[in-house]
């Protein structure tokens, strides 16, 4: 058996360009405030990433970035006045913040309709609920590239490695919302690789490069890999580069339609980022949702 890719860029260009559809057919221009603060420079990447993809899409971008050393206080007083501003739909908090600061403190100030990450405690109820809400963005991109792959989910099997709270515990219940059968494995589960190997689709989310083996993997099973780490090129000495927390190569002998690492979960997330806002948008402003976001 040899595995198919799963494009992750080809499906999150398609999903910018549904969002790109749905705000022009909108009787307004949603708009997303981003606060970034200190110099990491993945965020500052990701930030600038966002920003191009949501005025690709016709949308609004507000931006606000601050030094390290700025006061928590600071960051708190500017969420809460983009809470205030009418004209803001969504806001993003970029993560991690600097060593000191207390992100959780932080994003508890969102407004639960403007939080475009998903990541407030009233976001979290609300998807255990089961009640409309804004759906964390990486996890609903599990999902979709889930059903480019296979299509109607219903009846499948889903093994989620790993239950973090950003990412496998709301994928498992966007999964459960598919109407998979869902199973949460992590580093206690007993007989760990017989379990995945029962799934018909294997999401790992633990952060362990390459620990998923291809006899951790049913043939044919879809695997959507979360994982990104940095490890050392054996080919470049001195350099680094990206692999998932599955082992790709000993993957694709196994595996049916699979994630690469880069370009496949990665561009996802930015892509449902967008979605959320228009998402928002329509929540805030008593505007239809266009039938083309829907998952």
């Amino acid at each position: 058996m040899s595995a198919s890719v799963i494009d992750g860029k080809a499906v999150a260009a398609s999903l910018r360009d549904d969002v790109k559809t749905a705000v022009d057919q909108l009787s307004g221009q949603p708009t997303l405030a981003v606060v970034l603060v200190g110099d990491d420079p993945a965020s500052h990447v990701y930030v600038r990433n966002k920003i191009k993809f949501t005025e690709e899409c016709g949308m609004r971008s507000v931006e606000h970035r601050l030094d390290a050393d700025v006061s928590q206080d600071m960051v708190v007083e500017i969420v809460r006045a983009l809470n205030a501003d009418a004209s803001v739909d969504g806001i993003l908090v970029q993560l991690p913040l600097p060593k000191g600061m207390d992100s959780d403190a932080v994003i508890a100030e969102i407004d639960p309709g403007k939080d475009v990450d998903g990541l407030t405690e009233t976001s979290a109820g609300r998807l255990v609920l089961g009640q409309p809400g804004l759906r964390p963005c990486t996890p609903t991109g599990c999902v979709i590239l889930a059903k480019s792959a296979l299509g109607d989910l219903t009846g499948k099997h889903c093994v989620v490695l790993g239950r973090s709270i950003l990412v496998g515990k709301p994928a498992a219940l966007l999964f459960l919302e598919q109407n998979c059968t869902v199973t949460i494995a992590h580093s206690r589960t007993k007989n760990l690789p017989e379990v995945c190997r029962e799934a018909d689709i294997l999401v790992p989310a633990v952060g362990r490069p390459e620990m998923v083996k291809a006899e951790w993997i049913k043939p044919g099973a879809c695997v959507v890999d979360v994982g990104i780490n940095r490890v050392p090129n054996p080919k470049k000495p001195g350099k680094s580069k990206l692999v998932g927390d599955v082992d790709y190569a000993d993957a694709q002998s196994v595996a049916g339609p699979i994630t690469p690492v880069p370009g496949g979960v990665g561009p996802m997330t930015i892509a449902c980022l967008l979605r959320n806002t228009v998402l928002a948008a329509c929540a805030r402003r008593g505007w239809d949702v266009p039938e083309i976001l829907a998952i």
